[in-house]
């Protein structure tokens, strides 16, 4: 099974730059997007064989999640039941037979660290969702979030110490949701891999230069990393500050 995730970072102007060129050529069993930033009806956006699946923010062009499947889930759900966390579209869980997937659009601690405090109760609680989830059946769970784990996971980790996506508070959330029964697959299987980033910043030609972040994963229930077959980072392609990134299972 192939699954791939993708901040747009705007699916409409992700639109004018071949976005469905891709979608169409990586074939994936489940598309998952982030920052779709509409409505669904803002947007006419249908794959032949794929069903799709709208969360969006109540704030206009903000936030938003979205998946394409091929197969159809046995159950969705919008958030993870908490209104203060429900509000902008974050949060998109399919059921299948076997596993849940949830797609995850992480919020971002800003500038000056003005979100960090909500961040930390957020991501409190959607490892508790997960575990919750990983009682009745294996979870991935796919998404921006908005983190650099390790120092190996950007270009330039000591300039950016306690900045936003690399405070010692955020990187602590993510030990805590790995230790807590989850793994990163993308370094379960590269472990000392460098240089392998998922966003650049658009300032400083930044992309060209490669001085970029790996905060788009798939974290999977340990239960799973028998099953994981491969994971990619697709740096080539363009589109949006994020490029995809790629998980292939056996399930």
């Amino acid at each position: 099974m192939k699954l791939i995730s993708w901040n747009v970072n705007g699916i409409r102007a992700c639109l004018n730059k071949g976005f469905e060129e891709f979608f169409k050529q990586i074939d994936a069993d489940i598309f998952c997007l982030q920052e779709t930033k509409c409505q669904q009806e803002q947007v006419e956006l249908e794959f032949k064989g794929y069903t799709s699946y709208w969360n969006s923010a109540e704030k206009k062009g903000y936030s938003g999640t979205a998946i394409f499947t091929k197969k159809k889930p046995l159950n969705v759900t919008y958030g993870i039941g908490i209104e203060e966390h429900d509000k902008e579209g974050r949060i998109i869980t399919l059921e299948f037979e076997n596993f849940y997937l949830v797609n995850n659009y992480t919020p971002n601690a800003k500038r000056e660290l003005e979100r960090l405090p909500y961040r930390m109760t957020w991501e409190d609680e959607i490892r508790n969702y997960l575990l919750r989830l990983n009682k009745k059946k294996p979870v991935i769970m796919c998404g921006d979030l908005n983190v650099a784990h390790e120092e190996i996971d950007l270009k330039n980790p000591k300039t950016n110490r306690g900045n936003a996506g690399f405070t010692d508070e955020e990187r602590g959330k993510m030990t805590e949701l790995l230790n807590a029964g989850f793994t990163d697959t993308f370094r379960y299987l590269y472990p000392k891999k460098e240089n392998e980033y998922s966003w650049w910043s658009y300032m400083g030609n930044a992309r060209a230069k490669n001085i970029g972040w790996r905060i788009d994963y798939f974290i999977t229930s340990k239960d799973l990393e028998n099953k994981i077959k491969e994971a990619k980072i697709h740096q080539n392609i363009f589109g949006s500050d994020h490029c995809p990134v790629e998980l292939d299972i056996d399930l």
